[in-house]
């Protein structure tokens, strides 16, 4: 088998053969395990990618944690939920003197890794294609007062393309394929201060505001000018040389456009896109914990073709997740058939994927804080009471379990190194890793990017010295930024 997969909806859609490329249907991608072994160097994804967790997106998420280098990656998907589609001032400058002299106010362009199959406007399907690396790609243009903008982007799936265009698309698949070669961006570095994102209105914050206070001191006696900003703050991200979100993180949310934002403008940024995108996604985190040998309970990626295997699997009780659920929100603990058979077709009507999960039940999960590879606090969260979860939600009120603080020494050493490795294949941001320990294994729960860190709770031990450690860290990364000469 070839190390360079095309993906695409149903093997039909392209039944051609191209030296050194592997078609693959998205849903053996996603759901034959030896796709997760296999050694790939490329995942070229052709699948429909209309929407937030359809089968598409998942080919790349997955391609992401298998380390199979997927186009379009979950970046590029993010982007083009962006009404500007992350195309900037050059690409626009370059349209207008590309179309300057057409004589239609519209124009529709396509490109296949960067050429037109009508070979007018290869140039500007060659920009489209750095801006926005999808293999293929639509793009319409419309002028209005003599300016020419863009009107709409996306991305095509195989299905598309339709036989008049197949030789074309073998011609640019196999051209890519033998010279594409990834480009390496790098940032650069340009201040010496401190954005931190908090929204007072924001539902479980991650920081209460005492712990605010505390990281605005500890920047001032550490030489850092902190400023707390807000969700209508994002042009000024430019004036600062890090940021650090202590709003709550999801995909397709403001906290992830300011780190994407402040990442393209070469900022430190806390928790960076990456790291939003891949906690953010169960789905994710399950593969690249199995992939890499991780304790976690036992788990089953669960679609519309195997919903009957996961009593046989699971048992009951057991707990069912949204791929992207946070805060014990989308997290059910299912006991009959008739739970399992409601709940898990509700989330597929949103995802294509479902997480279910054996019930372990415990008094307390571990909290590990993990930031710049090294963990920095450990507590005990203690289940709320009467709740099988840390946060009881009813219709008026929030019920969180009591924190308890605990120096690393006296925590169990497997916990302390189990949590570190998970996060560790993460990234290098600040991450939460909730464990669970039992008299057999100690195993993975999750990994948070943006964990909570509230004054009287994760302080409990170091007290200021936490915070900073942490701001500490991000202003060591901007020195080192500096350091780094201009390419």
């Amino acid at each position: 088998m070839s190390n360079v997969l095309l993906i695409v909806n149903h093997a039909r859609d392209y039944p051609e053969e191209i030296a050194g490329v592997t078609v693959v249907s998205a849903r053996a991608y996603l759901t034959d395990p030896a796709y997760s072994e296999q050694r790939v160097a490329r995942v070229l994804n052709c699948c429909r990618v209309d929407r937030y967790q359809s089968r598409g997106y998942y080919v790349s998420l997955l391609a992401e944690a298998r380390g199979h280098r997927p186009l379009p990656d979950v970046k590029t998907l993010g982007d083009l939920q962006n009404p500007k589609h992350g195309v900037d001032d050059e690409f626009n400058q370059h349209v207008q003197r590309t179309l300057a002299h057409e004589s239609s106010d519209s124009i529709t362009i396509d490109a296949y890794f960067g050429r037109d199959p009508t070979r007018r406007f290869d140039t500007l399907a060659q920009q489209l294609f750095a801006q926005i690396r999808a293999p293929l790609l639509r793009a319409s243009f419309v002028r209005r007062a003599s300016k020419w903008t863009l009107g709409a982007l996306r991305i095509q799936s195989m299905a598309d393309v339709g036989p008049g265009g197949r030789a074309f698309f073998a011609e640019t698949l196999s051209d890519y394929v033998q010279r594409h070669k990834p480009a390496k961006r790098e940032g650069t570095p340009r201040g010496t201060s401190l954005a931190i994102l908090h929204s007072p209105d924001t539902a479980d914050s991650p920081s209460n505001a005492g712990a605010l206070d505390k990281f605005l001191h500890a920047a001032g006696a550490l030489g850092v000018r902190a400023e707390i900003i807000g969700r209508d703050d994002i042009d000024r991200v430019g004036e600062f040389d890090a940021l650090f979100i202590r709003d709550t993180t999801q995909v397709n949310h403001y906290t992830y456009q300011f780190a994407r934002r402040a990442a393209s403008e070469g900022l430190v940024v806390v928790d960076d896109p990456e790291s939003i995108l891949r906690c953010s996604n169960k789905v994710f985190l399950h593969e690249l914990f199995a992939r890499h040998r991780v304790g976690t309970p036992r788990t089953m990626m669960v679609h519309a073709g195997n919903v009957h295997q996961i009593v046989p699997t699971l048992g009951f009780p057991l707990v069912l997740k949204q791929p992207d659920s946070a805060f014990s929100l989308g997290v059910t603990k299912i006991e009959s058939p008739e739970a399992l058979e409601e709940t898990v077709q509700r989330i597929l009507r949103e995802s294509h994927l479902v997480v279910a999960q054996e019930w372990l039940p415990t008094s307390f999960d571990w909290r590990v804080g993990v930031f710049d590879r090294r963990p920095i606090y450990v507590c005990k969260y203690f289940m709320a009471a009467g709740h099988w979860q840390v946060i009881k939600r009813e219709a008026e009120a929030r019920v969180e379990g009591t924190t308890a603080c605990f120096t690393i020494g006296e925590v169990p050493e497997i916990v302390v190194k189990t949590a570190v490795r998970a996060a560790n294949l993460v990234g290098d941001g600040l991450y939460g890793v909730d464990l669970k320990q039992t008299d057999t294994q100690c195993v993975v729960m999750e990994v948070n990017d943006n964990p909570n860190i509230d004054a009287g709770n994760e302080d409990a031990v170091l007290g200021s010295a936490l915070y900073r450690e942490i701001v500490g860290v991000i202003a060591r990364r901007v020195h080192e930024r500096r350091r780094v000469p201009a390419s």
